[in-house]
């Protein structure tokens, strides 16, 4: 099973609460998850982070990939351990002409 730490958003219309959870990458945003490791609240100013720095680190230690959001929250808060994704190469394949280069 494929870990993914990401948010799901929780909190009223136009007022988001994130819980910072541990999910099987294939569930909904707000589905079923595994663990909760942190929150994330963006209306405070300035934004408000909380990791439990034990829950993270475990999670990470099995090989949970934090979404690009998830990883600019962990290298923000200063906690190690924590790479962002690799970005994935979106562009069409040239096509062949079929002529060899030299």
């Amino acid at each position: 099973m494929a870990t993914k730490i990401r948010l799901a958003r929780h909190g009223a219309k136009k007022h988001p609460f994130y819980r910072i959870i541990v999910t099987d990458s294939r569930a909904p945003r707000d589905g079923r998850r595994l663990d909760q490791v942190g929150i994330y609240d963006p209306a405070q100013s300035p934004s408000r982070v909380e990791f439990q720095q034990d829950k993270l680190s475990h999670w990470l230690r099995l090989g949970a990939q934090p979404s690009a959001t998830v990883a600019q929250l962990i290298k923000r808060c200063g906690l190690a351990g924590a790479e962002a994704p690799a970005a994935q190469n979106t562009s069409a394949p040239t096509p062949d002409t079929g002529e060899a280069q030299t």
